[in-house]
């Protein structure tokens, strides 16, 4: 291990060349990064010799005290112990997945005799699948299920058979109306179906059908038609490629700006399963990171097509389709098709990163229009709403990579300013949303947002100042749509039409219209309080 105290003072002659994984530590010891190299030197040289890092790197570099290493044999091996490594430790600058969307899943609890369900999050207590990004199409596929296979969805056993057995949808395991073995044998059928084997649970279900109608018992045979058109019916809107029989998922990325956007779609035995949308900040190898990351707690298909190289070389690929298939148990190969079905599929993946992309590009365009330093992947807005002298109040809204933030969006009663003075509003609810984010050591935004001129726009500054903060800000007015800047005496102007300028009205009218609806509440609030009749009841007799 070597210890620096500024990113100047490394030397990377003191690292080994050997592959092996490095450990990235602050000056308390934490560990800010881990990573895997063929040579550790180069790699670890590349962090501090580039100039041109990304700002998610760079900030990494400046708070690198310690560095640490592990020697081992070959990439393999290495890809291996910084797998293991990173979710024992689970660092900071590693990528953490998160969703752009949350789609759910079908489970299957694990339980002797498991029940179906739905699922938003993947756990270790569920078998889950999916992810479906049509809700309709999996609550069809979910009830299907329940239909065909007849399984428990009762969270707790009742001590009688409930409706769902008397109507033919279970097979009442809670009063041993079925063994356990039989009951497993449904869960198998289930875990099949679900898996994507729809054919081979039809010609299941078209054997037990010709059996029913041969033992002349013709309303199972009935019922078991029903079940088989069903799968069809249902089947037949989602099936990519019928002659597909190994399953594949297919990944796209595209860079942006500071970000990096990634969509995942997974195919299995030629059924689309769905779509899941990923976000990261840019970071080298940051789609190779991703792919490591995304199979360390996802299932790992066959074949993995992808739109671009995320490898170095082919040695380094052929580390990474080892070190996969080593996860897996068998083969797992890694492409970037050139012609044919593949390249369909990831260009279809492509397409579905286009109405991302609208979004992220209006950050694009915003942060080149206002000369900013990073993407403004976090714009905060305020509104004042004074609808006279009193209950004047203010609403800010937070947007996080072009999407309203609601969790984060915040109420200000004015405090310390009397009458209509928006001026001095501005000031102190800016003034006390950045003290209290300082003081939680909170993320600041990257972009803020007055709804105002020139005048709303100064007040907020001088908040900031006062703060010590340099946070980049803007006004917009709205009656030509134009907006300010600090210590510019002339307004911008941009398309009224234009992403940019659609994403900045939208958080402005989201500002007013929360502001608003807080005045109007806190009017409301006075006038009950006004009108409550007191609590005091007379005990005058009649006379």
């Amino acid at each position: 291990m070597i210890t620096i105290a500024a990113p100047s003072e490394f030397k990377s002659s003191e690292v080994p060349k050997n592959p092996g994984v490095y450990l990235f530590k602050d000056e308390a010891g934490e560990i800010l990064y881990i990573g895997k190299a063929k040579s550790l030197r180069a790699r670890v040289k590349s962090y501090f010799s580039k100039s041109d890092q990304p700002a998610k790197t760079r900030q990494l570099v400046g708070r690198i005290r310690n560095i640490d290493w592990i020697i081992v044999n070959n990439e393999v091996e290495a890809l291996l112990l910084e797998n293991k490594l990173v979710k024992q430790h689970t660092p900071r600058f590693n990528i953490d997945l998160k969703d752009a969307k949350t789609f759910a899943y079908i489970a299957l609890t694990r339980e002797p005799f498991p029940r179906i369900l739905t699922s938003r999050k993947v756990s270790r207590k569920l078998e889950s699948f999916g992810p479906y990004t049509d809700g309709y199409t999996r609550q069809d596929l979910q009830r299907l299920v329940v239909r065909v296979f007849k399984l428990r969805v009762c969270r707790k056993f009742p001590k009688r058979a409930c409706l769902n057995f008397h109507i033919g949808l279970c097979t009442a395991p809670c009063v041993g109306n079925v063994t356990a073995e039989q009951y497993a044998g449904q869960v198998e059928q289930a875990r099949s179906f679900l898996g994507g084997n729809y054919e081979q649970t039809a010609t299941v279900l078209n054997g037990l059908m010709q059996a029913a109608a041969t033992e002349q018992k013709y309303e199972r045979a009935l019922e078991l038609r029903n079940q088989i058109a069903s799968i069809r019916l249902l089947t037949q809107r989602q099936i990519v490629d019928h002659e597909r029989l190994f399953d594949q998922d297919i990944i796209a990325f595209r860079r942006v700006g500071e970000k990096v956007l990634a969509v995942q779609m997974g195919v299995r035995k030629g059924v689309l399963l769905g779509k899941k949308e990923f976000n990261m900040d840019l970071q080298p190898q940051v789609e190779e990171e991703f792919l490591k990351a995304f199979y360390a707690v996802n299932l790992i298909p066959r074949e993995i097509l992808l739109n671009k190289p995320v490898w170095v070389d082919a040695d380094e690929k052929a580390a990474l389709e080892e070190f996969l298939s080593s996860k897996r148990g068998i083969r797992v190969t890694l492409s970037v098709p050139r012609r044919g079905n593949r390249l369909e599929l990831v260009k279809l993946a492509e397409k579905n990163l286009e109405s991302t992309l609208d979004e992220d590009s209006a950050l694009v365009d915003l942060q080149s229009f206002l000369n900013l330093p990073v993407v403004p992947h976090i714009i905060e807005c305020f509104d004042v709403s004074n609808l006279g002298q009193e209950h004047v109040v203010s609403g800010m809204v937070r947007f996080a990579d072009a999407k309203p933030d609601k969790r984060n969006y915040r109420k200000f009663k004015i405090k310390t300013v009397t009458g209509q003075d928006d001026f001095a509003s501005v000031n102190e609810v800016v003034t006390r949303r950045y003290k209290r984010l300082m003081e939680e050591k909170a993320q600041l935004p990257d972009l803020v947002v007055i709804d105002g001129g020139p005048g709303q726009v100064s007040a907020a500054e001088a908040a900031l100042k006062s703060l010590g903060l340099q946070l980049p800000l803007i006004g917009l007015a709205k009656e030509h749509e134009e907006i300010y800047l600090p210590d510019e005496s002339v307004s911008r102007r941009a398309d009224k039409n234009s992403r940019m300028m659609l994403l900045l009205r939208q958080m402005r009218d989201a500002a007013h219209d929360f502001s608003v609806r807080y005045n109007i509440k806190r009017r409301q609030m006075k006038m009950r309080e006004e009108f409550k009749p007191s609590k005091k009841v007379s005990r005058n007799k009649e006379t």
